[in-house]
């Protein structure tokens, strides 16, 4: 699991050290949210810009984020491409002067890259995609940074602080490069959950309705939910859900209807189902369900959705497998499906092709990205082909 040490420059931190070394589940439904009040934006009427239209079939570019100050490691982020019929990655080399880019996120516009640097004088940095030219880094104001987000209106970048357990909010100008911070938010309450010395920010993403931005903290296990100002890019608290003690929630994806989302708990090897109320912006948190790891040591990592909201998949590190799951009831139930060999070794991160077809898991151990192509009406997983060789594979971002 992630536990409360630091990362430090020129070695691992016990987070990232758990990453080297180291049936069907009852369905489980949670209490429908309120529903939104009159007047919520509708999605016709939603002015966040629409995503760039997919090009001509032919190779798709794919980045590789990676630890540079690990023990074979990368050297900054990994460049390639994707076939997007065929799931084949051809490598086209390295982007040098990002360090310890261990998660990766693009502009909605699709010009720009931005990854987090995970040192313990925390930063993150852009990188205009045309040119492949790094446009500059801004602190993040904490340790160990390892998650970032873009809103949707393209103009705030989010960042979670992991080692000092704090979210953090970048203005992002025209050229898509970064500002100075204008708001750092420490999570000082509840305390630490059991086994925890602090809070541990782990991720901090948007809402689907735009109206509120969420963190999610491994140390007190709790999802913060706050309103961000997108004038002045300051955040207010609004919500906090509670997991059960010593869940150690790591990651939150949204169903696409808006109304429910599925949370990863790292520490005690569960999911579950939460309901979303966009009026509020509070998370109700269902019951813990199986990832149907078997009862080994296994650290659920990260949630997808598919974009008809039929299905999810889980990455479960240590049992090394993909859980599948059915998507019920709108979205307020899932019914485990069974799981798949993941094909390489601690799939810290998993992600989607845009156009739904291909699953990406980097395996941050084996140092692989290993791809399998999706049934979009049975939510099957097939195996691409022979895994791709990365070193400390931990997050990879098809486009």
């Amino acid at each position: 699991m992630d536990t409360d040490d630091e990362p430090v420059n020129g070695r691992w931190s016990r987070r990232r050290f758990v990453g080297a070394v180291a049936g069907t589940a009852a369905v489980v439904t949670v209490p429908s949210p309120a529903a939104p009040p009159a007047g919520t934006r509708a999605a016709a009427d939603d002015p966040r810009p629409a995503p760039p239209p997919r090009g001509p079939s032919g190779p798709r570019p794919l980045y590789v984020g990676t630890y540079t100050s690990a023990d074979g490691g990368g050297t900054g982020i990994g460049l390639a491409s994707y076939d997007p019929a065929t799931g084949r990655i051809t490598t086209s080399g390295t982007l040098a002067g990002v360090p310890d880019p261990s998660y990766l996120a693009v502009h909605p516009d699709g010009r720009t890259l931005y990854a987090v640097d995970e040192r313990q004088a925390g930063g993150v940095t852009a990188v205009r995609l045309a040119g492949r030219r790094v446009l500059g880094t801004r602190g993040t104001g904490g340790a160990g940074p390892c998650h970032l987000s873009v809103h949707p209106s393209g103009r705030w970048l989010l960042s979670a602080n992991y080692g000092s357990g704090s979210v953090a909010v970048h203005p992002v100008d025209s050229s898509g490069a970064l500002g100075e911070r204008t708001d750092l938010v420490t999570h000082t309450a509840p305390p630490p959950g059991p086994g925890q010395q602090g809070p541990h920010a782990h991720q901090f993403v948007t809402s689907p309705d735009g109206g509120h931005v969420l963190a999610v903290d491994l140390g007190t296990d709790t999802v913060y939910s706050y309103r961000l100002d997108q004038a002045n890019g300051t955040l207010t608290e609004v919500a906090q859900a509670h997991t059960r003690p010593g869940a150690g929630p790591r990651h939150l994806t949204f169903h696409p209807g808006g109304r429910y989302a599925y949370l990863a708990n790292e520490v005690d090897d569960t999911v579950t189902v939460c309901g979303y109320d966009p009026a509020s912006g509070r998370l109700t948190i269902g019951e813990p369900q199986s990832t149907g790891s078997g009862g080994g040591t296994n650290y659920p990592a990260q949630f997808v959705v598919t974009a008809n909201g039929g299905y999810a998949f889980l990455a479960n590190r240590g049992d090394n497998s993909l859980a599948r799951y059915a998507i019920e009831a709108d979205g307020a139930r899932l019914r485990l499906l069974g799981t798949v060999p993941v094909g390489g070794d601690f799939p810290r991160q998993i992600a989607l092709s845009p156009d739904g077809g291909l699953l990406f898991a980097a395996n941050q151990r084996s140092g692989t990205v290993t791809v399998f192509h999706v049934d979009a009406d049975s939510g099957e997983l097939r195996s691409a082909g022979e895994p791709f060789a990365s070193p400390v594979a931990v997050c990879a971002l098809p486009l």
